[in-house]
């Protein structure tokens, strides 16, 4: 009913000015009778907690399994690294010609494609794992997702945050603070999908993190320059490739037919955290401070003189924050070796990728026909109740994750705990104890692919 309610006022608001409905003081300002300061108590079934790579998935999984599901992001639109962060071809969906990650996260990324441009040739295995990248449409892929969780029934709810969360009688306790609202939402079951494991870390749980991560980058477009015409020998060594790598850019926006992988123009930037707003302002300004010296580097060159920025990301997308202390930690050994657990629920296949300050990036492939596989149990805070993550914060070691964290995997996770968090709610029991053979059968019929153990 919260629901009708809110939308009506919405689609009134479109089309009666807000000032005819406003009395006006006799100080020429409007008085609004204003509410939404006051606190609210709201039930879901199905709390998530970011709309981003995972949260997207497991938010839609939920609400497809039948759940009343809330989804809150602290931003203003959903996709995360993919839309926000512009990290726009999200991999790795296929391993050794077969397609190994389904579920709303491939329908999103099929839909919006079909949409835009054509699909890599998967049926080869790739000599590098960018040839196998699915570059998407960033602003599409952010439309889609958003239609796709309200088909779902998922009450989206930007500009909120939690701030406190307290675990009573089998249920949730959720303080959110928002633009202009404070509320609290109790719910059955909680799916932190937060990339720095912020809602397990409040609810007072433990999470690890290196004490230097690995470092961030900024994504941008440049234009107004001919790199054919430029005479390279006055072009100095560190600007060539990004000249070059950036002029694959065609018209402005993205032409990725014959493209080996999405093209885009990065700047690293070392120390990027997001784990709070303080931490993330400092990695969005250095980004930023970085591409706007290199703007001014770069129009001293010949050839250059007229070179502007035609796009960037908003946000400095980051690669490692907080990792949660799990039932189970996937170690190195057991991704490069693609170890299969009873309770392996997705696959997860892209190379070991730890990026280093200073240093060359540390890479290593899998071998022929090996696939990497994430158990629930990865998913799941030690000694928690009805609690269970997906995305980048899984429980790994650092080298796993630095694979792991990838956007097809993050999608299979958050598929997994939608669904779990889904079967948990109906059950009344949770994560961990819900019956395997029930769970996979949901995530089967709702197009995931399960990992075969034997």
């Amino acid at each position: 009913m919260n629901k009708i309610k809110r939308r009506s006022v919405i689609k009134s608001l479109g089309s009666i000015s807000l000032g005819m409905l406003a009395p006006i003081s006799l100080k020429g300002g409007i008085n609004i009778e204003n509410e939404s300061h006051n606190s609210q108590i709201i039930s879901t079934d199905v709390l998530i907690v970011g709309g981003g790579t995972a949260g997207v998935i497991a938010a839609i999984q939920a609400g497809r399994a039948g759940c009343k599901t809330m989804l809150i992001e602290n931003g203003s639109q959903l996709g995360g690294t993919i839309t926000t962060g512009g990290v726009t071809f999200p991999g790795l969906f296929h391993a050794w010609g077969r397609r190994i990650i389904g579920g709303p996260g491939w329908e999103l990324v099929r839909e919006s494609v079909d949409l835009d441009h054509g699909f890599p040739d998967f049926s080869t295995p790739p000599g590098r794992h960018w040839h196998h990248q699915v570059p998407v449409n960033g602003p599409l892929y952010a439309l889609v997702a958003e239609e796709k969780c309200l088909e779902a029934g998922v009450d989206i709810r930007y500009y909120e945050t939690p701030t406190n969360v307290t675990f009573k009688d089998n249920k949730w306790y959720v303080k959110i603070a928002g633009k202009g609202i404070q509320k609290e939402v109790i719910c059955n079951q909680i799916v932190d999908c937060t990339g720095n494991a912020a809602v397990t870390s409040l609810a007072g749980f433990g999470v690890r993190r290196e004490e230097v991560t690995q470092p961030g980058s900024i994504l941008f477009i440049l234009g107004g320059y001919d790199y054919e015409s430029l005479d390279l020998e006055l072009i100095p060594d560190q600007y060539r490739n990004m000249l070059r790598q950036n002029w694959r850019i065609k018209g402005g926006g993205a032409d990725f037919s014959n493209q080996p992988f999405t093209p885009y123009t990065f700047l690293v930037v070392n120390g990027a955290d997001s784990t709070n707003s303080e931490s993330h302002t400092n990695a969005n300004i250095n980004g930023r401070t970085a591409v706007l010296q290199i703007l001014r580097e770069l129009r001293s060159l010949p050839g250059c003189e007229k070179i502007k920025i035609v796009d960037m990301r908003p946000e400095t997308a980051v690669r490692e924050t907080f990792r949660i202390d799990g039932v189970y930690s996937i170690t190195y050994s057991d991704y490069i070796n693609g170890k299969v657990f009873d309770d392996s629920l997705s696959y997860s296949f892209y190379p070991i990728d730890l990026w280093r300050e200073g240093e060359p990036i540390l890479q290593e492939y899998l071998e022929k026909d090996t696939i990497a596989t994430v158990p629930l149990r990865a998913l799941i805070p030690k000694e928690s109740e009805n609690l269970i993550v997906a995305g980048r914060c899984v429980s790994s070691d650092r080298m796993a994750n630095s694979a792991l964290r990838v956007q097809a995997s993050c999608m299979g996770m958050g598929q997994t705990a939608g669904a779990a968090a889904a079967l948990a709610s109906m059950k009344g029991t949770t994560p961990l104890n819900v019956p395997l053979e029930e769970l996979k059968k949901m995530i089967e019929n709702h197009g995931g692919i399960i990992p075969k153990y034997s």
